[in-house]
């Protein structure tokens, strides 16, 4: 079963859940973060977030919100500024309005297209962050750049405890383009990421390892090289965020106007499936939603699809069909 939750938004991007069941969405082109109540309706602005520089594939990108939310009321966000890519804490008031971002993480290189973006906190309480390799490929292997990697922070915006390069933020490297972070019943982490011309991916993170770009894309067999678990054509897939429900990875797809289900399958993955092939458009994020459901954020407004009426939409997945 689907249903709409909200319509009207420019460019959404992220996605995050408040503990009163509302959400926030962060939209890339206009710099504001919008709340969604509770079950869905009229869409509300929480706040514009200055300075924000928006440009190709840079802008307000993700968000997330504080496990400690309840008590501190935080926010965190990712966006372009005039110096590169960086990651800010802001709070939410009572009567939700933004407050000023207080800048955590500065200099991540950003470009036009490639800027990364995703955040989420982890099972263990520590924020991680995806950034791009910004159109420098070489970016990706250099582990003293924060590009194309996936970093571990504390809250604080500290390189974390027990990360497996000391005093270094970096968590994953030889990354082109990660979008999607999500973690399963065990614990473990899942990313999804553009490919160049070959292959998408969805890969197992593990700390420390190298997961091929620019040397490799796809599944490659190459000593020293992570493969991905499961990979797509960029006709099919372009994915971006994902989210993890019902023992599967779900990916919102981009240039393949789909959402991929990969069930999980003990150490691998099943044979991923294909749903709603083409009928909303682009689709930016997908997120686990408090009652079981799935949130599905399209992209239609992005400058790169074919805008309906009601676009850019959130929609409602129930996940009865398995």
């Amino acid at each position: 079963m689907t249903s709409t939750v909200a319509t009207g938004l420019e460019s959404p991007w992220g996605l995050a859940f408040l503990p009163d069941g509302s959400a926030l969405v962060s939209e890339r082109d206009t710099a504001k973060v919008k709340r969604i109540p509770r079950g869905g309706g009229a869409v509300s602005v929480v706040g514009t977030v200055p300075g924000v520089k928006h440009g190709g594939e840079g802008g307000l990108l993700g968000i997330a919100v504080a496990p400690t939310f309840s008590k501190d009321r935080l926010l965190y966000a990712y966006f372009t500024a005039d110096d590169g890519n960086r990651v800010v804490q802001m709070t939410v008031s009572a009567d939700f309005h933004l407050g000023s971002p207080q800048p955590l993480l500065v200099g991540i290189p950003a470009g036009p297209v490639h800027n990364g973006g995703r955040l989420a906190f982890g099972p263990d309480g520590m924020l991680y962050v995806t950034t791009g390799d910004a159109s420098t490929r070489s970016r990706s292997q250099d582990k003293t750049s924060l590009a194309g990697k996936i970093l571990r922070l504390t809250p604080a915006g500290k390189p974390a405890p027990g990360n497996p390069f000391a005093g270094s933020p970096v968590w994953s490297f030889g990354h082109r383009n990660v979008q999607g972070l999500a973690w399963d019943a065990r614990g473990r982490m899942w990313a999804s990421e553009f490919g160049q011309n070959t292959w998408d991916e969805l890969n197992l993170i593990e700390p420390g390892k190298d997961y091929g770009w620019p040397v490799v894309e796809g599944k490659a067999g190459k000593q020293g090289y992570v493969d991905p678990l499961a990979q797509w054509r960029p006709s099919e897939a372009s994915p971006s965020g994902i989210a993890v429900a019902r023992g599967s990875v779900w990916l919102a797809s981009l240039r393949g106007m789909r959402l991929w289900q990969v069930p999980l399958d003990g150490e691998g993955v099943g044979t991923p499936k294909a749903w709603f092939k083409g009928e909303f458009g682009r689709l930016r994020t997908v997120a686990a939603a408090p009652d079981g459901s799935l949130w599905l954020v399209t992209s239609n407004t992005d400058g790169r699809g074919s805008p309906q009426t009601g676009d850019d939409e959130v929609l409602r997945i129930g996940l009865s069909r398995g």
